[in-house]
């Protein structure tokens, strides 16, 4: 059996995710891959036989999406020659974690997809929601990579077709300590901002990754370094808490590991909207934005926060299993 995987390229989770997804699918068959997107920065160790451009978001300094960069490096019309050219009915299973290409391509070709992703997840009528919803960003998540059958991600067993998230390896193997220091992730934010508004907490020490500055600096309490991915696992593992996006990759890890999470979800990113009301809903701290009125929140959760209990079991072979026997 042929099977092509497609996977989502912006940001990491859709990546770390692949790494334990794409040997258990090997069980199955002859996998091919697909990435499309422009902000990774972890590699994957399997060959990749389509490397595409898709359709992307790029990441601001301002707590959200850069729509003007994103907009400018849009190219419909390679997006468009991707789409009729990649050869979906080749494949006997086409699975896609919100990658766009393959799920239009199947679409074009009347092919089945399966969606397997956190993003098919978020709009499940019994996952927890924010109070306003933003009609525009549910449109976006339902329309931006369609598919037939879905399988979602989320950081709790809200139904059948919901799972818990998949922690690959590399983390479950992990040593767990408390050296002290806090872990921090924020891909939207501006490296300056973000030492401004955590420099204030005297005796804390920040450890934050980044995506906007290739060498590494300290600023008073605050150190600063590019991202690479052994050593923020190591940092996390070691940490003391975790501040991050609402994303789906970092805050479950964060939670599997048993750290106090506290999370700050994207403007204009209706999903991390979801995934922040879902982890509110299970007790994780969480702030609007970076802005100084918040600064209190942030130190009575140094103070008084503590880890969410969750359980997270290693089921991913059997999730590919079920996938399988379901779509073929």
């Amino acid at each position: 059996m042929r099977i092509l995987y497609a996977i989502q390229g912006t940001g990491n989770g859709h990546l770390t995710r692949a790494m334990d997804i794409i040997p258990a699918l090997q069980q199955h068959g002859e996998v091919e891959i697909l990435v499309s997107g422009c902000q990774v920065d972890i590699p994957l160790p399997y060959p990749v036989r389509y490397r595409l451009n898709g359709l992307g978001f790029i990441f601001g300094k301002s707590g959200g999406i850069d729509f003007y960069r994103t907009f400018a490096k849009a190219r419909t019309r390679s997006f468009y020659r991707e789409m009729r050219q990649l050869p979906v009915n080749e494949y006997d299973l086409v699975i896609t974690d919100f990658e766009p290409v393959s799920a239009w391509a199947c679409m074009l070709a009347g092919k089945h997809c399966v969606g397997l992703s956190n993003q098919v997840a978020v709009l499940h009528k019994l996952v927890p929601k924010p109070k306003e919803t933003d009609h525009f960003g549910a449109f976006i998540l339902r329309n931006y990579a369609p598919t037939t059958t879905q399988y979602g991600f989320h950081f709790a067993r809200f139904d059948d077709t919901v799972f818990t998230p998949i922690i690959r390896k590399q983390v479950r193997e992990l040593t767990v300590s408390n050296q002290g220091h806090y872990t921090v992730y924020l891909p939207a934010h501006d490296d300056q901002k973000i030492i401004s508004r955590l420099g204030r907490f005297e005796g804390v020490e920040w450890q934050v990754f980044s995506k906007h500055n290739r060498q590494p600096f300290r600023h008073g309490n605050v150190s600063v370094q590019p991202i690479q991915n052994e050593a923020f696992l190591e940092s996390m593992a070691s940490s003391a808490g975790v501040l991050c996006a609402a994303g789906f990759g970092t805050p479950s890890e964060a939670l599997y590991l048993q750290k106090k999470l506290m999370v700050v979800p994207m403007k204009s990113q209706y999903e991390q909207q979801c995934n922040a009301a879902a982890l509110q809903h299970m007790g994780v701290a969480m702030i609007k934005s970076l802005k100084k009125k918040h600064l209190p929140i942030i130190g009575q959760w140094l103070e008084e926060g503590q880890p969410v209990h969750v359980n997270y079991p290693d089921e991913t072979a059997s999730l590919v299993q079920r996938i399988v026997s379901e779509n073929t």
